[in-house]
């Protein structure tokens, strides 16, 4: 492994232990790719300890455009949390940020040579369950407006804690039609009505399992959970704020940042 990708994980990896964000400016050059990002989440997960009983159940996914590259990470079991309402008050975060997403659940296990040929149109049939979903994004970067992207995504794409919902059986909706509202503390709700920046949550999937079994070479177990991407963009809170979001027909979700 390159010094580049042992200095960038270990000061990650330092900041979370600590609950103390690390410096980005010197680190700014040491990642040049994406691959190297990912090479660094993964050393912060067999640092921390995150993932010893095997493949990550629980991940990101998502990205601004359909033509563009998305991202992705795998995301620490003790952070996320499957019971509404969730309080986070006791958990540490830098920064508070909210995004509603939608997060599905896979159907059975795809092994990395079905994944190799998995097209936008199987989608659908990889999943059996979708649910609301809460992100809230953190930062183990000491300002992270001024951190590279490629550091942004070896500290887990950013991501602080995802709080899920009642699951449902999946099926395709008119996602372009689909109405979020999210309410965070006194501030009126605010209603997004088909904004999902890839425009179909499910798109992601063949790209998503192309990634994960590029990394773990085996199978994706049944039942690992993908969130898919902010509805609503990405939403300042306050310590102690009540974040409640609903999508119409899927369901809702509520935690106490």
């Amino acid at each position: 492994m390159s010094d580049s990708i042992t200095t960038v994980a270990r000061a990650l990896a330092e900041a979370r232990r600590n609950n103390v964000p690390a410096d980005a400016a010197p680190l700014a050059s040491q990642l040049q790719t994406p691959e190297a990002a990912y090479a660094v989440q993964a050393r912060v997960a067999q640092e921390l300890k995150w993932f010893d009983a095997g493949v990550p159940r629980f991940w990101k996914s998502g990205g601004p455009k359909r033509d563009g590259a998305l991202t992705h990470a795998p995301l620490p079991p003790a952070m996320v949390w499957t019971t509404t309402p969730a309080d986070a008050r006791k958990s540490h975060f830098n920064m508070r940020v909210v995004e509603a997403e939608i997060a599905l659940r896979l159907a059975r296990d795809v092994t990395p040579d079905e994944a190799a040929r998995l097209t936008h149109h199987d989608a659908p049939g990889l999943v059996d369950a979708m649910t609301v979903s809460i992100e809230l994004v953190d930062s183990r970067w000491r300002d992270p407006q001024q951190a590279s992207p490629l550091l942004k995504l070896a500290d887990q794409q950013s991501h602080g804690a995802l709080v899920l919902g009642e699951w449902i059986p999946f099926a395709p909706r008119a996602w372009d039609r689909q109405t979020c509202r999210v309410k965070i503390g006194d501030a009126p709700a605010r209603e997004f009505v088909g904004t999902h920046t890839l425009a179909d949550p499910a798109w992601l999937l063949p790209i998503w399992l192309r990634h994960v079994t590029s990394l773990e070479k085996r199978a994706v177990p049944k039942g690992t959970v993908v969130t898919t991407g902010s509805w609503c963009g990405m939403l300042p809170a306050n310590a102690g704020d009540r974040v409640h979001v609903a999508f119409d027909g899927v369901g809702e979700v509520e935690v106490r940042c």
